[in-house]
């Protein structure tokens, strides 16, 4: 499972309307190859769904996840912060050994 913080839900929300975007645009989080640590997370709005998707609900969030980046993201909580040590989407990953100091990316 993919989890959604109350801070991520709203700031979803509001991107969400601010882009144009219909409630059939889901969150998708995905996990490629790069950054600092090795793995970087990938965060994007996608109306589709793909047969090779795990499909998770929070707090009315739907969130897709490819087989091969669920792997890599089971148990994660996908949290906003606007403090001042750093603005935006965060990932609380329990499988991530270390990440780099910007958060963007982990190594498992």
């Amino acid at each position: 499972m993919i989890f959604v913080t109350d801070n991520a839900k709203n700031k979803i929300s509001e991107i969400r309307q601010q882009e144009g975007y219909s409630t059939t645009h889901n969150i998708r989080v995905s996990v490629k190859g790069g950054g600092c640590s090795g793995l970087m997370y990938d965060l994007n709005f996608d109306a589709e769904v793909y047969p090779q998707d795990e499909v998770f609900e929070d707090k009315n969030i739907k969130i897709l996840v490819d087989k091969k980046s669920l792997l890599y993201l089971l148990g994660t909580t996908l949290d906003f912060s606007d403090g001042l040590n750093g603005k935006g989407f965060q990932f609380i990953n329990p499988n991530a050994s270390r990440s780099c100091g910007c958060g963007e990316s982990f190594a498992v």
